[in-house]
Order: structure tokens, then C-alpha cells, then sequence
């Protein structure tokens, strides 16, 4: 629950009070991005954005690939009454450099921060090729089917977080790194 309360603070997440195990999802309550100047334009997703929204950059500047995936599935899930809400999707420079600052404050450095959250030069945010899926049965549907769809977790410490790996829809997700740290691509 440490760990919660770190992403809660660093990220603006909470943990759903009727699912005690469900993963962290965004509060979207956005004050300090507002008052920094940060909106919609930098990827900031107001409450209830689906895959489907396409007036929200966080979702149209996704990769096309990674869109039309995700859209795939979130119509399949539809039929068993899931629906894909999007907590983060493509962010601006600006936007994921807050994010890290914000991150380097609460851990201490920017070693501890990199374990939640990546530079702007590494974010696969920042390039359109990831999302942060919301609400945990989004979440648990995607765990079950989203290789498929070549929808993969990447992370274990963020349950939320996907990617497009092709791969997937015949060899399965690839196994998955603890946390960033452990990602050869954060290390460029």
C-alpha cells in the first residue's frame, strides 16, 4: 500500500475504495497542472476520456497502430459490459517533464523517480506509443486478452500501463520488466 500512496502522491492516483486490490487509476483531479499552465493540448486527460474520444490529443496522438488496437479491443470488451477509459495516453514534453520533476521531489532522486516515471527523452508517452488504461476491470480484461490484440503490460508496478508489441497476437506478451529501470530503453 507504500507504493500506492507514493504513485497517489506523485501522480494524482487513487486506489478505488470499493475494490480493495484494484490497480491505482487517475483522480484527475488536475489543479496543479491547471495552474502551471499544462491542459488538454499537453495530453492532460479530464475524467471519463474513452478510446474512442477523438477531440482529446491524449488519445488522438496515439500511435495509429497502438489506437486502432486499442479500439479493437475495447470493442470486444464492450460485449461484456468493460469499457476502456484513458487516464494518460500521448503527453507533451512539458507534460511528462512535470511529471518527472514532481516524481524527483517525493523520491529524492532522480534514480528512485525513474522506477515510476520517465524522462521526457525516454517516455514512451511522449512519442504516442503508450496508455495508462483505467478502472481494473479494463485492466484484468486486458491482462486476459489483451495479447491478442497485441496490447501488452509492460511493467510490473504499473498494472495500467500498455504497449503495442504485434508479437503478442501469436507469441504472447513478452515477459515483463519489474519496473522502468529495468527497461533497456529507458537507458539511452
Amino acid at each position: 500500500m507504500a507504493v500506492i500512496a507514493v504513485i497517489t502522491a506523485v501522480l494524482g492516483y487513487q486506489v478505488s475504495k470499493s475494490a480493495p486490490h484494484s490497480a491505482a487509476s487517475p483522480s484527475h483531479s488536475l489543479g496543479s497542472e491547471r495552474r502551471s499552465g499544462l491542459g488538454a493540448a499537453d495530453g492532460v486527460v479530464p475524467d471519463g476520456v474513452t478510446v474512442f474520444d477523438d477531440a482529446i490529443p491524449a488519445v488522438t496522438r496515439l500511435d495509429t497502430d497502438l489506437l486502432k488496437a486499442l479500439r479493437r479491443a475495447a470493442t470486444a470488451a464492450s460485449a461484456e459490459g468493460v469499457e476502456f477509459y484513458v487516464n494518460s495516453g500521448w503527453r507533451s514534453p512539458e507534460y511528462q517533464q512535470q511529471l518527472f520533476r514532481k516524481a524527483v521531489a517525493e523520491y529524492g532522486s532522480e534514480e528512485e523517480a525513474a522506477r515510476w516515471v520517465a524522462t521526457t527523452a525516454t517516455s514512451p508517452h511522449v512519442s504516442g506509443d503508450a496508455v495508462d488504461i483505467g478502472r481494473s476491470d479494463a485492466t484484468a480484461w486486458l491482462s486476459q486478452h489483451g495479447a491478442g490484440y497485441g496490447l501488452c503490460r509492460i511493467y510490473r508496478n504499473e498494472p495500467w500501463h500498455y504497449e503495442l508489441r504485434t508479437d503478442a497476437i501469436t507469441d504472447g506478451c513478452p515477459r515483463m520488466y519489474a519496473d522502468p529501470t529495468q527497461d533497456p530503453r529507458m537507458h539511452q
